[in-house]
């Protein structure tokens, strides 16, 4: 059984979840439209990060982390969020899992215009990096 398992995962049949931190996430964002980004240099987490935020961006240690974002782009109501459920390494790449989640058809939520997002920094990401969306 020990070696069956060795052999699937040495073929890369089995995924294999990569560590993941959440840097920052919320409901405002300066990044209006939907996007996946993957970052792998301080030079472009600058730029993103300036286009998202008037905050001082974490610290990412790109030598052993890229960042990983999902920007939901404009919601109608409150309510609305989004998770990274997974980062996971394939023989193709990297793919990432993500889930939105949305208010229930009878919730009350306030009219307000949202732009949920969430970051994330991962450690030994590989590319091409494929982004999942799972509801």
């Amino acid at each position: 059984m020990i070696r069956a398992l060795a052999v699937i995962a040495a073929l890369g049949l089995q995924a294999a979840g990569l560590p993941v931190r959440t840097i920052d996430r919320g409901f405002q964002s300066g990044i209006e439209a939907p996007r996946q980004v993957v970052v792998t240099s301080a030079d472009a987490f600058a730029i993103l990060w300036r286009e998202h935020s008037m905050k001082p961006a974490p610290d990412v240690d790109f030598t052993r982390e890229a960042v990983v974002a999902v920007f939901l782009g404009i919601r109608q109501t409150a309510g609305f969020s989004v998770d990274i459920v997974s980062v996971t390494r394939q023989s193709t790449g990297t793919v990432v899992t993500y889930r939105e989640r949305a208010p229930s058809s009878d919730a009350v939520t306030a009219q307000v215009l949202t732009f949920p997002y969430v970051i994330t920094a991962v450690q030994g990401l590989t590319t091409p990096v494929r982004f999942e969306s799972v509801r």
